[in-house]
């Protein structure tokens, strides 16, 4: 059964007190997604770490506590979410180890070369320029640094089927490695775990 479009919009970018259970049914559905991305991730004590389109904070909190020397943001798109998660790590946030800003991924509010280690979760179906969101975070990884890209392929065509095309757009696995292969990564590589599609690749060095 396709979900109803405003249903689908608020997965997008949640708000009000719709926007807030949402958030909250995301944290169980998408744990299993998030926890495999981190592993993917393989993080280090002193890593500095970005999570676009950070939700409630779970994935946030979990990687701050995998680096225990390091320093993990997060931006997201709601406000709502951004609230949630603030108050999840509300003892991070104090303590200057979490930092949470609004922001688009066509537009991360970021400098270059600002971190180690980038994840996404189920966010790369809302990219309008899917390309252009790619050129952002290969600008603000650091040279050698990691992206793990986590989603729902378009080759699950039954999953896919019952989301609205006017919110979503899914890609094949190998859309998604030539975007990052144009994008400027290198190493590549597409796998699965957690229910979902992995894709991690290498920012080079030059």
């Amino acid at each position: 059964m396709r979900r109803p479009h405003f249903i689908a919009a608020q997965s997008r970018c949640p708000s009000g007190w719709l926007g807030w259970l949402i958030g909250a049914v995301m944290v169980h559905e998408t744990a299993a997604a998030n926890d495999a991305v981190l592993a993917a991730l393989a993080l280090e004590d002193t890593d500095r770490v970005l999570d676009v389109g950070c939700g409630p904070g779970r994935t946030i909190e979990r990687a701050a506590l995998a680096t225990p020397r390091g320093h993990v943001a997060g931006v997201d798109l709601s406000d709502e979410m951004l609230r949630v998660a603030a108050n999840r790590c509300r003892s991070l946030i104090a303590a200057g180890r979490v930092e949470l800003r609004r922001g688009d991924a066509a537009a991360l509010p970021y400098d270059a070369g600002s971190f180690d280690k980038i994840l996404s979760v189920h966010t790369l179906y809302f990219w309008a320029d899917a390309a252009v969101v790619v050129r952002e975070l290969h600008r603000v990884l650091a040279p050698g640094g990691r992206l793990v890209l986590g989603f729902r392929s378009k080759e699950d065509a039954s999953f896919v089927a019952s989301f609205p095309t006017s919110v979503y757009r899914f890609h094949a696995k190998n859309d998604v490695t030539g975007l990052l292969f144009d994008g400027g990564f290198e190493r590549v590589v597409a796998g699965d775990g957690g229910g979902i599609t992995l894709v991690t690749a290498v920012r080079g060095e030059r």
